[in-house]
């Protein structure tokens, strides 16, 4: 299967890395979302390398993570505008990192990852979303 998917996207594991390191970067950068990272994330290298291992099973069927993400993320002081800039930043560099069916896979995915997030973050706090809703805390 993985060797399908690299076929038909040129996602290999070097993208992979080369996609998780740019997209850090950018995030540690971002106004909105750098703040949320930089408070939590001390030591870069072990949440790269889990980054590494997430996206190698997302995008290429690896079976290499087997972690939780939820429970990390629905305690975050997040909504539907860090998802969005989430996305932007990660649709940027997957745009500049990848052929064009390598983001293209990468985004579908990554769409629906950030979707379930929300939907995760939303229960959490007592919000539970309709079909094509988002959430927004009371600000």
């Amino acid at each position: 299967m993985s060797a399908k998917i690299q076929a038909e996207t040129g996602i290999d594991y070097e993208t992979i890395v080369r996609v998780v390191d740019s997209f850090y970067v950018r995030v540690q950068a971002d106004e909105l979302l750098g703040p949320i990272f930089t408070q939590r994330i001390t030591n870069w290298k072990p949440h790269l390398q889990t980054m590494y291992r997430f996206w190698s099973s997302v995008a290429l069927a690896t079976g290499a993570y087997s972690g939780t993400p939820m429970p990390k993320h629905m305690v975050l002081p997040v909504d539907a505008t860090h998802f969005d800039r989430w996305l932007e930043l990660f649709e940027a560099t997957v745009r500049d990192e990848c052929t064009p069916e390598g983001a293209d896979h990468f985004l579908a995915r990554a769409r629906n990852i950030a979707s379930s997030l929300e939907m995760g973050v939303a229960s959490y706090n007592g919000a539970i979303l309709g079909r094509g809703e988002r959430y927004y805390k009371a600000r």
